[in-house]
């Protein structure tokens, strides 16, 4: 008996209400395996690919690619089989099927296999796969990979025990087959597995180095940075064929106003009639600074990641908060408190196809610089491929916003919503300063920081803001000073 099963677009995160389709992974009629990437759906925070709950074949996708989905919303439809004997009507050749939406299960109880419901094991069905596992479980070693000939041979002993219905095709019972290869298990600690995923790295394709054929870290950051380029391209590509051709007309270009830029202008909107905003500005010499980032480069431990001016302004701040807590705390309206938090989540805003994002540090102030440098590093690669996670872009607790990069001297931005402050970081010029009485060339930037004056005052600010630049004017006298 086969049954026709329908998947729900899901609550993705707090609070959103609805997606948009990108891209459909998967096509009517295809064989699809349990967790296979099936959608690339686009919310207001991120864009994310859903994995399919179920195996089977799709008969439907319920929805285009460019519409907008509410949650809750059937996606797509599947048929799948539902593992009860066949009567003799399906002997015969007639194929019952059923639809799981027009016979809904009882109150309290979730279907297996479904979001949330329960699964083999004691095992609770979560977004990307199943929950833990209730049994204790054993590693075992990696397997070698699967040759075409092992797939060939495992498709032919199937097809001689259980011969497919007839609707399914020799072709597609290979194609999944291989499926099956590809999807072989792989081993790698939670914690490497989170960075993997934080990085857009797909483990099957990454080689290891670690025992018994175990994915390290630097395995996934080393495959990160071999993709790395490819994935500004194909963002950079993406961008340029998002961008609509002007109407004949008018000589207009409408773009619709939807996913992250329609959250963000929602945000900024929000933010900016809400908190009193106050920005100040002081110029420093950073030439010292910048001497300093090019002798990080030249260290054998910082070897492999990207050491940049914007490391230097990071770790400054993190040195500051600790000095000036009050900095990093937000507004509670309505329990009427401050809250100052104990921990720094550090956001870095990334401009990406998309529209603007950001994604945060957690507990960044914890963080060694050659930590902080490394996880810089994914997490702006990972933003600019599309693939920042909802999580990663909630509670933040201050940002930098690198407005140098784009040869801008500073600016007055906006606070994120529930942050009390946030800091501009202007370009690095060459300029004539005087220095110990002689007007020399040095390396000079402008720094903006803007911040809730319902929390910070302007000595509070004001502080803050020249410790800051305290410690890209001289970071070793500062660390020598603070630590």
């Amino acid at each position: 008996m086969s049954l026709i099963k329908q998947f729900k677009l899901p609550d993705l995160g707090e609070g959103l209400t609805e997606g948009e389709i990108l891209k459909w992974l998967v096509q009517p009629g295809d064989t699809v395996l349990l967790n296979q990437p099936i959608v690339e759906v686009e919310t207001a925070k991120a864009a994310v690919e859903l994995p399919s709950p179920y195996a089977g074949v799709v008969t439907e996708l319920l929805h285009g690619e460019g519409d907008t989905v509410d949650v809750g919303a059937a996606l797509i439809a599947f048929e799948t089989d539902s593992g009860e004997p066949a009567d003799d009507a399906t002997a015969a050749g007639a194929v019952e099927r059923e639809s799981v939406i027009e016979t809904p299960p009882a109150e309290g109880a979730v279907e297996p296999g479904l979001i949330g419901g329960p699964a083999p094991g004691g095992r609770t069905s979560v977004l990307v796969g199943y929950g833990p596992k209730s049994t204790t479980a054993k590693r075992r070693l990696r397997k070698p990979p699967a040759t075409i000939g092992d797939v060939a041979a495992e498709a032919v002993s199937t097809s001689d025990l259980a011969e497919p219905p007839a609707r399914v095709s020799a072709a597609e019972v290979a194609a999944a087959a291989l499926r099956r290869a590809d999807a072989r298990p792989v081993l790698a600690k939670p914690p490497v597995r989170k960075l993997a995923r934080d990085l857009g790295v797909d483990l099957h394709e990454v080689a290891p180095s670690g025992p018994d054929g175990t994915i390290t870290r630097a395995d996934v950051q080393s495959a990160s940075r071999t993709s790395a380029d490819a994935g500004l391209k194909r963002s950079a590509a993406r961008a340029v064929a998002a961008v609509p051709d002007f109407d004949e007309a008018s000589r207009e270009q409408r773009i619709p106003i939807k996913g992250v830029r329609k959250h963000t202008a929602a945000a900024m909107t929000a933010s900016a009639f809400t908190a009193p905003h106050v920005t100040e500005f002081v110029t420093v010499d950073v030439t010292r600074g910048v001497r300093a980032v090019g002798r990080l480069k030249e260290m054998p431990g910082f070897a492999g990641v990207r050491v940049s001016p914007l490391l230097l302004v990071a770790k400054a701040l993190l040195l500051a908060v600790g000095r000036h807590p009050m900095v990093n705390s937000s507004w509670d309206e309505a329990a009427q408190e401050i809250v100052v938090k104990g921990y720094v989540n550090l956001g870095i805003a990334a401009a990406t196809p998309r529209g603007l994002i950001v994604p945060n540090i957690k507990d960044a102030e914890s963080l060694s610089v050659r930590e902080l440098a490394e996880v810089m590093t994914a997490l702006v690669a990972t933003a600019r491929e599309g693939k920042t996670t909802p999580a990663d872009m909630q509670g933040g607790t201050i940002t930098i916003t690198n407005v140098g990069v784009f040869g801008v001297d500073t600016g007055t931005p906006i606070l994120n919503p529930g942050e009390a402050a946030i800091l501009a970081f202007g370009a690095i010029r060459q300029q004539p300063w005087v220095h110990k009485g002689k007007v020399k060339p040095r390396m000079v930037t402008t720094l903006g920081l803007s911040f809730d004056h319902r929390i910070i005052d302007g000595e509070s600010g004001s502080k803050f803001l020249a410790d800051l630049a305290a410690v890209l004017n001289d970071p070793e006298a500062a660390l020598l000073a603070w630590t």
